[in-house]
């Protein structure tokens, strides 16, 4: 298989130690992720120090609102939705699944994501860093839909190379597509061979860089299929995400839809991917944590060059064609993983925790960040101590 481009060698991940000073004062998660930043900033004596901060930079991309309802039985009302998105925007994150044009037949909870980027495009949302909002947009239909909006408010939104050029403004948007490693899933997923639902993205993707916007492509099920088991093929998988980069994705999110994926096969999945001549920056890893491995499973795509990690807050998630898959890897727990490792994120651990809780209570369900929860129990500890 041809190189697409040269290969980029990124520096590994590195871990700075916790402060050693005692303090019996409660601290909060953003203060902390604040003194590991500054410390890993200004210490000179520090060779490591003198890399390039894009090393040592992590691009968490939101999936909450998108992949982390759609599995959702009970009904969400719109204002709720639009609620956690306003809401995640505030938080430093600067990737944001909003919505999906899909049919509502097939998922119900995606009705009226029409209606969210209508909102996105008309609202001045406040955040601390330029944020990019993904609608998926399965098919032509999909793609004819978003199209239809985004033509109505010209202006209203960044094009890719705005966003790139750092210009200020309105929020930039992105469109994506689901593609999958199986055939088994591909005809669950799409009714259709993975072969046809790659001819059916060209159209997709050419028409989001018609727009000017960033084509997103996902790949499911590449580390464990519900239907074939654990015998996903990474050559194939390398394949898939070849085709995608060719037909102009900027970006491949390889998803272990079922949480079935070891340390051992992400490893061998990450260097098929290598081998393919596809590069870390090209990269993103969606990871579920059905069997509590996506943490684990994070740590080798980290020494593997990976920089970008899907996630979703409080746990949300799950996959209508995947039986038994629990939700995605925590937002909370991926940004107190990163930063415990040195790593910047930019999120505000805090904020995120609450919104975790509050969307969680919103759905009548648990809060699945164990991080999330730790965080707000050490606030009410130290809340109850002070009287407070």
């Amino acid at each position: 298989m041809a190189a697409l481009r040269p290969m980029i060698r990124m520096a590994p991940w590195r871990q700075i130690a916790p402060s050693s000073s005692p303090s019996s004062t409660f601290v909060s998660a953003s203060t902390l992720r604040r003194r590991r930043y500054f410390a890993t900033a200004t210490d000179s004596s520090n060779p490591s120090t003198a890399q390039s901060r894009s090393d040592n930079h992590v691009k968490l991309v939101e999936v909450g609102p998108r992949d982390g309802l759609q599995n959702e039985k009970k009904s969400i009302p719109l204002t709720t939705r639009i609620e956690l998105i306003e809401r995640l925007a505030k938080t430093g994150l600067s990737f944001i699944e909003a919505g999906s044009f899909v049919s509502p037949k097939w998922v119900p909870q995606m009705d009226n994501s029409s209606a969210i980027m209508e909102h996105l495009l008309t609202t001045n949302i406040p955040s601390p860093v330029p944020v990019t909002y993904s609608f998926l947009a399965p098919n032509a239909k999909g793609m004819e839909n978003a199209a239809n909006i985004l033509q109505q408010h010209p202006g209203a939104y960044l094009t890719q190379a705005e966003s790139l050029s750092g210009a200020a403004g309105p929020p930039a948007m992105e469109l994506a597509v689901f593609a999958a490693a199986t055939e088994s899933f591909s005809q669950r997923n799409l009714n259709c061979d993975i072969a046809t639902s790659l001819e059916r993205f060209r159209d997709v993707i050419q028409g989001a860089k018609q727009l000017g916007l960033r084509a997103r492509a996902y790949v499911s099920v590449v580390l464990g299929c519900p239907f074939e088991g654990y015998e996903v093929d990474p050559h194939k998988v390398a394949e898939i995400a070849t085709s995608l980069l060719e037909m102009g994705a900027d970006e491949i999110s390889l998803g272990d839809t079922t949480g079935m994926g070891t340390a051992p096969r992400t490893q061998e999945l990450l260097k098929c991917i290598a081998a393919a001549g596809i590069r870390p920056e090209d990269v993103a890893m969606h990871f579920h944590d059905t069997y509590g491995q996506a943490l684990v499973n994070t740590a080798v795509a980290l020494e593997r060059g990976i920089r970008t990690f899907d996630s979703a807050v409080g746990g949300l998630g799950g996959c209508p064609y995947s039986p038994g898959a629990t939700g995605n890897v925590a937002t909370e727990d991926m940004v107190y993983f990163m930063e415990s490792l040195g790593m910047e994120t930019g999120v505000d651990l805090d904020a995120v925790a609450d919104i975790g809780q509050w969307i969680t209570g919103e759905l009548g369900k648990p809060n699945e960040s164990s991080v999330g929860k730790a965080v707000l129990g050490a606030r009410k500890t130290a809340a109850a101590a002070t009287g407070q």
